[in-house]
């Protein structure tokens, strides 16, 4: 791919120039006009782009211009997180939610002195335990439906992410992952959020890289499932799920519980005979393993249609464990509310009627290869459609937040070994083992491992992985002035006090961007030989 730069990069400068009216159609091009005749024209002369800049620069004015308006994203911590440290911390003083502060914010050309209208928009402070450090992740609402360069396949939204990639040295596992997502999920129809890498300015102070992205969401071009309308009772729409162990924060109209076929044992699959076993939920009250749970992510209006997607997920479990573990094919009644076993079925047919298997080894290899430790906890997540046009199968697609993967933390640190249906420890203290039941459920199926063995040959032989490890490469010597600003501002890959004790011992030993990029090639390119060993066929 030597002409990354030559064809890749201008694309992208050129898409940077055109905007989106609500109705999501691309504006007419813009002109080379003066900048004084912008409309624009006092919040671009704040923009100081980098003379040797190669990412695009999100640009964020306040309206506000109070002294201590800045706090927006310096002082917000999400509240669970902050009532979690204040349990162990003595005279630790709540700092305030995350609030959105009114903005206006563009996105730069690095190449041309020609920038686009700022558009309205609200910010905040988004995510879990990431807004306890001092880069804080970002979210943007914009007023109206807003591209943003190439990004989503030039469609736009209201909604977009800044993620500050704060505790990974490289900044690009993140990225790493979406992109190789992105290509395995995409020809099965399924849908990865699309990201780039962008400098970020905020009231004329240089913030840092960041990487821009879209939001898990419903939408028609995003997880395309049938949305309700406002206050629409029926249980006929679509469902967007987290498994998810911060699920108590929800409202209770949205969260659930699972009770995974009354807490059954499941294999462990580490490549041998699966002889040790574990529960995903705690056993009884002794059980050192934290509960795990639902988040309904998506609109719904009504305890009906919590109540009945609740015992869709149930019941499609128990559908999974019965086959998997039993030899016992069950199917759902006409209106999907309770389930009975059948001999229609064989066990795997059972299986595929409920659950878009595709999506499912998908997720699988996509988990497997990156060895994320949050991957028992929380940002999986699948779906479920039951509109006239839905299938009416849990599918699993949205793979999100990887900065704690691919060697970040102490999990297949060399590249080797089974993880994502294994038996994993809890992802902070190393106090309990659990296990993701979705991944692990089915793993001893060999019609199952042959569907996963023949998705990783096509996306292996295709070039995906290696195109992913030759981008990290790419990424570290085309952005290497803009990382390097980003570590003048923030320092944090080698003040990492707040977070080192969650990092693998090779990423705390990486003291520059380049030493953090070229451990990930490398710990990627370990992981796909180890991988490519066990699936290739």
């Amino acid at each position: 791919m030597k002409s990354y730069q030559k064809a890749v990069l201008p694309a992208l400068l050129c898409m940077l120039l055109c905007g989106c009216t609500a109705a999501g159609n691309p504006k007419p091009e813009q002109s080379a006009a003066p900048a004084q005749e912008n409309s624009s024209s006092a919040d671009s002369a704040a923009v100081q782009q980098p003379a040797d800049s190669n990412m695009p620069m999100i640009v964020i004015d306040t309206v506000s211009k109070d002294p201590s308006v800045m706090d927006f994203v310096t002082k917000p911590v999400a509240r669970h997180v902050a009532t979690m440290i204040a349990s162990w911390t003595p005279g630790y003083v709540m700092p305030p939610e995350p609030y959105y502060e009114a903005s206006r914010v563009y996105m730069t050309d690095p190449h041309s002195d020609v920038l686009p209208d700022a558009v309205d928009a609200e910010v905040k402070v988004r995510g879990n335990w990431t807004t306890n450090y001092p880069k804080k992740p970002l979210k943007l609402k914009f007023a109206e439906k807003t591209g943003l360069g190439q990004l989503a396949d030039n469609e736009c939204f209201k909604n977009w992410l800044l993620l500050a990639e704060y505790k990974d040295g490289s900044m690009l596992r993140d990225k790493t992952a979406l992109h190789i997502a992105r290509e395995i999920l995409k020809p099965d129809g399924l849908y990865a959020s699309d990201s780039t890498l962008t400098e970020v300015q905020i009231n004329g102070e240089y913030w840092g890289v960041y990487l821009l992205t879209e939001p898990v969401q419903v939408n028609k071009h995003r997880v395309a499932i049938t949305e309700p309308e406002k206050d629409y009772q029926g249980t006929d729409i679509g469902y967007l799920l987290e498994f998810d162990g911060y699920f108590y924060n929800e409202d209770a109209l949205h969260q659930f519980h699972v009770d995974y076929a009354d807490n059954a044992p499941l294999r462990s699959y580490d490549g041998g005979e699966g002889k040790r076993k574990m529960t995903c939920l705690p056993k009884d009250g002794n059980d050192a393993k934290r509960d795990i749970g639902m988040s309904i992510k998506s609109d719904i209006y009504s305890q009906e249609q919590h109540d009945f997607i609740a015992s869709y997920v149930n019941n499609v479990y128990k559908i999974m464990y019965a086959a998997a573990y039993e030899d016992k094919a069950y199917q759902f009644n006409a209106d999907f509310t309770e389930i009975t076993e059948t001999k229609d079925l064989t066990p795997q047919q059972a299986v595929e009627q409920v659950v878009n298997v595709d999506s499912l080894a998908d997720a699988y290899i996509i988990a497997e290869l990156a060895c994320d430790a949050d991957i028992y906890w929380s940002s999986f997540y699948m779906d479920a459609d039951f509109g006239p046009d839905g299938d009416r199968r849990l599918t699993f697609e949205a793979p999100w937040d990887f900065d704690s993967s691919m060697g970040n933390k102490d999990r297949c640190v060399d590249g080797t070994g089974f993880y994502a249906g294994s038996i994993v420890p809890d992802v902070d203290t190393y106090t309990y083992e659990t296990i993701n039941p979705w991944l692990a459920v089915l793993m001893f199926e060999d019609w199952y491992q042959d569907v996963i063995r023949e998705k990783w040959t096509r996306a292996y032989d295709s070039g995906v992985f290696s195109r992913a490890i030759e981008q990290i490469g790419k990424d570290k010597e085309l952005y290497a002035d803009a990382f390097t600003r980003n570590y003048d501002k923030w320092n944090n890959i080698r003040e990492n006090d707040a977070f080192k004790q969650e990092l693998s011992r090779p990423a705390r030993n990486c003291k520059t961007h380049a030493e953090a990029a070229d451990f990930l090639a490398e710990w990627l390119t370990k992981r796909v030989d180890f991988l490519n060993g066990a699936w290739h066929s």
